[in-house]
């Protein structure tokens, strides 16, 4: 099995290139907003709120999020969320360059960005296995993952380099821009609507037939407790602007590279990433490695003695992460059936995108007391030790193969 073998599928390239491009306004915003936030407050806690608004969204309504990517065809949920996002961003964007923007309004456009993101995120995952054979949703998960991570990439270079130029506010046009380029490309993509998947249930039904299917695989619910234990304690993104601007003393620009190195680390690792998950049987220890990894490159981030060694370090944690990243999203989309794929993946983006979000609560507020290098310091001993706990306690991890 090739790249190009999953490349021929034209919808799944065309899906490949949309969420690329969205993915750019996304990740430049995402930076953005820390930035925006932290230059408009001065203050670590007050842009840990930029993660609380991400948590608050993603906790209430991803459930509600997965249980209509399962009873609603999904491509047109993914471009009314599309649009939802396209409306607030733009909003942000006018606010932002008459001059009239707020903390708390930067703070409220996460909230709504991130809550159309939930209805999109479980759709956006549980499309996937629609758009190639089964045999090829380990590889397209491995391609469709460090793609993203180019966008992330472009993303906050992208931000930071709009932010000198012209402030936060081009940005935020700019996002708006690649939410409606990937509601064009849903579009023109051709994709099935799924079968009704059995006995129809009420919205609530649905939810807890999803929860009754994750207590009973233990796969699932045991990565997404190292998900969430490894990423809380280890939350990096709210330190950025205050390591670049207060520690390292690079400003805007250099920030916005501190920001795209992990997605750098990300796509240098892609070749490893998708020959593991392709051909490795050892998946399980890989993932569990790859965890301690990125608490030690948290680690080296935290004590950096110069600039360039902490855009190395950044580097490291988007590599390891990158590996485990893929290997938890494939196994999950693995391991279960397409009629309740939407409900599971949205309470496993429960635990893979609350964890950092909650993450960049707590440790905004503990570095508001201790300081940045302090807080990422003692954080970063979390996915060590989570790993290496799951690694003598958790066989079913441990043994996991990737089939």
């Amino acid at each position: 099995m090739t790249e190009r073998a999953v490349l021929r599928n034209r919808d799944f390239t065309l899906y490949w290139a949309g969420v690329v491009a969205s993915q750019i306004g996304t990740r430049g915003t995402v930076a953005a907003n820390f930035y925006h936030v932290y230059q408009l407050t001065g203050s670590i806690a007050y842009t840990g709120l930029v993660g609380a608004a991400q948590a608050v969204a993603l906790l209430v309504l991803s459930p509600l999020g997965g249980a209509l990517a399962d009873r609603l065809d999904r491509r047109r949920l993914l471009q009314a969320a599309q649009g939802v996002a396209l409306v607030v961003a733009a909003a942000l964007a006018w606010l932002t360059l008459t001059g009239q923007v707020r903390a708390w309004q930067v703070v409220a456009s996460v909230v709504l960005t991130t809550a159309a993101a939930t209805f999109d995120q479980p759709a956006r995952q549980a499309l996937i296995p629609a758009l190639v054979p089964r045999a090829q949703i380990g590889q397209a998960i491995a391609l469709l993952n460090p793609s993203r991570e180019l966008a992330i990439l472009v993303g906050p270079l992208l931000a930071g380099t709009l932010i000198t130029v012209a402030g936060p506010g081009l940005m935020y046009a700019v996002d708006a821009a690649t939410y409606g380029l990937l509601v064009a490309v849903l579009g023109v993509m051709r994709i099935a609507a799924p079968a009704p998947g059995g006995e129809r249930r009420s919205v609530l039904g649905s939810i807890a037939e999803g929860a009754r299917y994750i207590r009973h695989r233990p796969l699932i619910y045991k990565l997404m407790a190292l998900d969430l234990s490894a990423t809380v304690f280890s939350a990096y993104r709210v330190l950025l602007p205050a390591l670049a601007v207060d520690v390292l003393h690079v400003g805007s620009t250099g920030y916005g590279v501190l920001s795209a190195a992990p997605s750098a680390g990300a796509l240098l690792a892609t070749y490893s990433v998708y020959r593991t998950v392709q051909r490795s049987s050892r998946q399980g220890r890989v993932l569990l490695a790859a965890t301690a990894l990125y608490g030690v490159s948290a680690l080296l981030l935290a004590h950096a003695p110069l600039y360039w060694t902490a855009v190395v370090a950044a580097g490291l944690l988007g590599a390891c992460d990158a590996m485990a990243t893929t290997i938890r999203h494939a196994a999950v989309q693995i391991d279960t059936p397409d009629e309740i794929r939407g409900r599971v993946t949205a309470f496993y983006q429960m635990s893979s995108r609350g964890g950092p979000a909650i993450g960049d609560v707590v440790v905004g507020a503990f570095a508001g007391l201790v300081g940045p290098v302090a807080a990422l310091t003692v954080g970063a001993f979390g996915p060590i030790l989570v790993a290496a706990a799951f690694w003598t306690r958790e066989p079913v991890v441990r043994s996991y193969t990737g089939v």
